[in-house]
């Protein structure tokens, strides 16, 4: 063990549920929702050193299905002992992996839902309905406040490897109660016919395939760059330690850039905390549709083992994800995270036209580092990028399968798109929350948000061409709360007012956001009632150690009002403190019928830019690139 943030080995997962175990906290009815590290103080670990003795302690969530019951629990792994069991009264956690697989099968083999396919399709046979094991969320009921329960939507195959979302049963919903592994109902809304066509997309069933695609191969001779020890990455001048758990996936921690010999702190923590995934058609088979698919389902345990030369391409470092079954078994998603370098084009450029045989060009090269989870049907790829000129990127890719449903022959629908005959793809939107724990060249912080302003005409301004930045210093956690706004190209500076650059000002970082969007829901929609980071772009908070999750801990069949909004009712102070930035960025997607039967990529994210941090371009050094000969001749149309 390297680092103290590295997370939870599969030896030290196996200690916790014996721990827990010999306590009496693990019984035939109780479920391991989660289990990580339980991450020491920020200040520790500044201090720590190589050779210093570890803190490995372990943070996990039990639900009892008899009892209907949560617990969390902190275990000591050096002192081998169980510090805390905690009940936590009247919430709902994670539904684990485990209880997804066994509430498909209790719905195949469920006489109640056997009958209805029987009414509603004439099926007889369960073996090839599909059965997607979604969140039942809350919606004022007394079962959605008291039970644990999932709400599944089905599909039928013609075989076992057919793609059966495209032949939605959109007239039945079972209800689940996932404590009794029991359907207590199978709602029905109306009878539509099985779309007719097929929506293959595997290999096998799209044939003929394209033959004018030659190799394409990237090769690194020397090895790459980066050097890894543990979990902890060093790459050109930047340092990080790759984190992961079952709640959050993929996890940054210390990221750091060496300047000249010091190593100077950037962002401390980077994670997704939380995402939604809200519908827009009000018909009462599609209306329950949206998920907290880090809340909900949990993105490490939704994470997909990377193949080379499918998902990754080029020479490539794997990290495995070690989690742990809800029955307490330690496993491992091999190749969980993919690590490599890339050319990403030019870094910087200039030809004086004076001497113009001799340019002076860089090429660009990042450090990428992803994951990629699969939720049920959709697909989601988190992206990480680390740039030589001190940039930090992050992308989301939205992939998969639609979520869709059925039409009567000759129906349209005012709230989707039709996509194939009787087949549509309901409006939805994807919301996710980044939490951004700054330390920009140290613990204390300020925030400024940055809008860009037109002078008026006058003397001051006699050719009407003046504008300015204009900054304001975000004092308190409830005037921090923002929107992004395209008249004023709004941005956000993080800086230390402690450290000055080398022209006397506060070293910073911008954040800048990319493509957005805003709810189309009421305030007053369920989902957003649990949902409450959507209300603001970018809010920042004072830092506190138990806030990781925007929608609070337990969104999963809240009632709503946890986490941001809760939190920055204490309005805490934000001047030279250290702050975290919350993130909220979206993708409305309007389904076309070229996203089917699998969808090509969707891209969105942020990039967080030095501002000051450094005394010129850091990039300046990047040595340039051996020019190589034309392989190809040149094409004269």
């Amino acid at each position: 063990m390297q680092h103290p943030l590295e997370p939870l080995t599969p030896r030290e997962i196996q200690q916790t549920v014996r721990l827990l175990q010999e306590a009496g906290h693990l019984t035939s009815t109780t479920r391991v929702i989660s289990m990580s590290l339980l991450e020491p103080p920020k200040e520790w670990v500044y201090r720590f050193s190589q050779g210093d003795p570890l803190i490995r302690r372990a943070f996990v969530v039990l639900f009892d299905n008899s009892q209907n019951a949560c617990y969390e629990a902190t275990l000591c792994l050096d002192t081998q002992r169980v510090i805390t069991h905690t009940h936590i009264p009247g919430v709902q956690p994670t539904m684990s992996m485990d209880e997804q697989m066994e509430c498909e099968q209790a719905v195949l083999q469920s006489e109640k839902f056997r009958s209805a396919l029987r009414k509603n399709y004439g099926i007889e046979d369960p073996s090839l309905v599909m059965v997607d094991i979604w969140s039942a969320g809350n919606y004022g009921s007394e079962e959605d406040r008291t039970l644990r329960l999932a709400r599944p939507l089905c599909f039928l195959r013609s075989d076992p490897t057919d793609n059966g979302y495209a032949r939605p049963l959109e007239g039945i919903r079972p209800v689940v109660d996932l404590n009794e592994m029991r359907v207590l109902r199978v709602e029905e809304h109306g009878h539509w016919p099985i779309p007719p066509q097929a929506g293959n997309y595997a290999a096998e069933r799209t044939t003929p395939h394209r033959t004018d695609i030659r190799p394409l191969e990237i090769v690194q001779p020397g090895g790459p760059s980066f050097d890894v020890d543990g979990n902890c990455v060093h790459w050109q001048n930047w340092s990080f330690v790759i984190g992961f758990n079952g709640r959050e996936g993929l996890v940054l921690h210390q990221v750091c850039y060496n300047d000249l010999g010091t190593v100077r702190p950037i962002l401390y923590r980077a994670s997704l905390s939380e995402m939604v995934v809200p519908y827009g058609d009000p018909a009462p088979q599609q209306a329950r549709k949206n998920a907290f698919d880090a809340g909900e389902y949990g993105l490490g345990y939704c994470t997909n083992s990377l193949e080379l030369g499918c998902d990754c391409l080029g020479v490539i470092r794997y990290f495995d994800g070690h989690l742990c079954t809800s029955r307490g078994e330690a496993y491992t998603t091999k190749n969980a995270i993919c690590m490599h370098e890339e050319d990403f084009g030019i870094l910087w450029k200039h030809t004086d036209r004076r001497i113009p045989d001799q340019p002076e060009v860089r090429r660009s090269r990042r450090l990428v580092v992803s994951s990629i989870v699969t939720v049920e049907n959709y697909e989601y790829g988190f992206f990480w990028y680390l740039y030589q000129d001190g940039n930090i990127q992050f992308e989301i890719k939205l992939t998969g399968i639609l979520s869709l449903g059925a039409l009567h022959p000759g129906e349209r629908s005012k709230f989707g798109a039709l996509i194939a005959p009787q087949l549509y793809a309901p409006n939805h939107q994807h919301f996710f929350n980044m939490r951004l724990d700054l330390d920009i060249d140290g613990v204390e912080n300020c925030a400024y948000q940055l809008d860009v302003v037109a002078d008026p005409p006058g003397p001051q301004n006699p050719y009407e061409n003046a504008f300015a930045a204009v900054p304001q210093l975000l004092k308190t956690e409830l005037s921090a709360g923002a929107h992004l706004n395209l008249e004023t190209a709004r941005s956000w500076k993080f800086v230390n007012p402690n450290r000055c650059n080398a022209v006397g000002e506060p070293v910073g970082y911008r954040f800048l956001p990319g493509d957005n969007c805003v709810p189309f829901a009421s305030k007053n929609a369920w989902w957003r009632k649990r949902a409450g980071f959507v209300d603001y772009h970018v809010w920042v908070t004072h830092h506190h150690e138990d806030e990781r999750h925007a929608a609070g801990n337990y969104p999963n069949q809240s009632s709503g009002g946890d986490g941001l909004p809760r939190w920055i009712q204490e309005d805490r102070s934000l001047v030279n403190q250290d702050l975290v930035l919350w993130y909220t960025f979206g993708h409305t997607h309007l389904a076309r019928p070229e996203d089917y039967p699998v969808m090509p990529m969707a891209y969105l994210g942020f990039l967080l830019k030095p501002s000051g941090f450094f005394s010129q371009n850091p990039a300046n050094d990047v040595p340039p690139s051996p020019k190589k000969l034309a392989t190809l001749p040149c094409c004269n149309t």
